[in-house]
């Protein structure tokens, strides 16, 4: 090859030139003729579902003492977990098998045993699809959580609602495409790394908007004129078409630039979706943002504020409900090694009303039929009780997420634990086939959506994935 290359005229080789460029063209439209590009609004197939809600619950919320029903542990309270006697786990020593401190009930026409803590969300059992049978890869909150959203558990990798703005781009121009809602309590573990945009331009990053965060700096200055801020806007933006042009490939100041339009847009469009003023007094009782409990009133209207942003086109809405670990175990998020009964009569009443509430007001207003609602956790927690203490440790072997909306087969459960919930026995579920499953919904092949990246054509589902068919519709 070598030899040929050296011993050919130049006249030879601008022939072979131009015809290796006619090659790259044909290359190119074919592979335009194949369907897809991203960030047109393009899918692989038809979708069922046109924005998501994940609601995550950052601490490792307990699938023992919230949706998977396990009596075996009252049979056999106190007695050592069979075949793991003298089980170390994350934080050690574990001591005997610990059954929930509150009764479950049937829910729904399915019967669905659901904790006596939740009467909120039992109404909705009947329109959930529950997965008894996910896994992690890690037993570390921050890894965990962003392993959940973004299938890999180191930072730098973009987030599912990244993916998703990627792929289909904003459908509507005055608000971002994916938007995360921290608590108020604070951010989740590993922070900003759950709404990152990785290695896809900046402009995929989630924007962050709560209730209780009004967005700074909206407000233009008052000694401008219309006519003096229409001119320097455009000023503005021929400086920056014209740095933009000097350096292409500058994915962050392409990002900030059209970060910066968005924001000159959601100087009219913001108030009005953060303004929860208009919403009927019925709402806000539904809601309970008037709640005496000052935590659960500032998690319902996040609520109701991720109601608005999704009605309003926002692709992906990131809503949490607790923050990262604080000094004492279990204070600001589900994390209960040591108080576990105290902490969940904490937590869960936060939870329960303001997060049925949001599915109801979505099911009232049409919304469920073409939205897709996720419940997720980082991982699960032992049926043991925590060395010492009544509280239970990390567990990633076996835990619940579930779904609810657009494609989803209510009233199922799919997979399950052993008897006393220690591990995933039956269809093993891990969270690539959760994200598989999100984008088939979505119109996408997971496995062709993809960005290449330091030689790699880097995915949401790494090289794993599978759709998990028997929750669909």
């Amino acid at each position: 090859m070598s030899e040929h290359l050296w011993s050919m005229t130049r006249r030879q080789f601008l022939g072979n030139f131009y015809t290796g460029l006619a090659g790259i063209g044909l290359a190119d439209l074919f592979a335009a003729e194949d369907g897809w590009q991203p960030g047109r609004g393009q899918t692989h197939h038809p979708a069922r579902a046109r924005r998501v809600l994940q609601i995550f619950c950052p601490g490792a919320a307990s699938h023992l003492d919230l949706w998977d029903h396990k009596p075996a542990l009252a049979k056999h309270a106190g007695k050592a977990l069979p075949g793991e006697e003298k089980l170390v786990s994350f934080q050690g020593a574990n001591g005997g098998l610990f059954p929930s401190p509150w009764k479950f009930r049937p829910a729904g026409q399915s019967g669905k045993m659901i904790s006596s803590m939740l009467p909120h969300m039992a109404r909705h059992a009947d329109d959930i699809a529950f997965i008894h049978s996910m896994t992690s890869k890690t037993n570390t909150h921050g890894p965990g959580c962003i392993f959940m959203n973004t299938g890999h558990a180191v930072e730098g990798f973009p987030a599912a609602g990244a993916w998703l703005g990627h792929a289909l781009g904003s459908a509507n121009e005055n608000l971002p495409a994916y938007v995360a809602i921290p608590d108020i309590r604070g951010e989740p573990p590993n922070g900003k790394a759950n709404w990152s945009n990785g290695f896809l331009p900046a402009r995929h990053q989630g924007i962050v908007m709560a209730a209780h965060e009004p967005i700074r700096n909206l407000t233009g200055p008052r000694d401008l004129t219309d006519k003096e801020r229409e001119a320097t806007g455009g000023l503005l933006d021929f400086l920056n078409r014209r740095h933009a042009t000097v350096d292409p490939g500058n994915s962050e100041l392409q990002a900030r630039i059209t970060a910066y339009e968005l924001a000159g847009k959601m100087q009219l469009s913001a108030p009005q979706v953060m303004n929860l003023a208009g919403e009927t007094a019925t709402t806000h009782k539904l809601y309970g943002t008037d709640d005496s409990n000052t935590l659960k009133a500032a998690y319902a209207r996040n609520c109701l504020l991720a109601r608005r942003l999704l009605e309003r086109g926002v692709r992906y809405v990131n809503l949490y409900c607790a923050s990262r670990a604080s000094g004492a175990d279990g204070a600001l998020n589900w994390d209960a090694h040591k108080t576990l009964q105290k902490d969940y009569e904490r937590h869960i009443p936060i939870f329960d009303q303001p997060t049925a509430a949001l599915l109801t007001d979505l099911k009232q207003r049409g919304l469920l039929r073409d939205t897709l609602v996720l419940w997720t956790t980082e991982f699960g927690r032992m049926p043991t009780q925590q060395a010492g203490t009544p509280g239970r440790d990390h567990n990633p072997d076996g835990f619940t997420c579930w779904l609810m909306g657009a494609g989803i087969q209510g009233g199922t459960s799919y997979g399950a634990t052993d008897e006393f919930g220690r591990r995933a026995v039956d269809k093993v579920t891990t969270v690539w086939d959760l994200h598989a499953t999100v984008l088939h919904l979505l119109g996408f092949d997971h496995t062709r959506l993809n960005w290449r990246h330091n030689g790699l054509d880097r995915r949401l589902t790494d090289v794993h994935g599978s759709v998990i068919p028997d929750i669909l519709v």
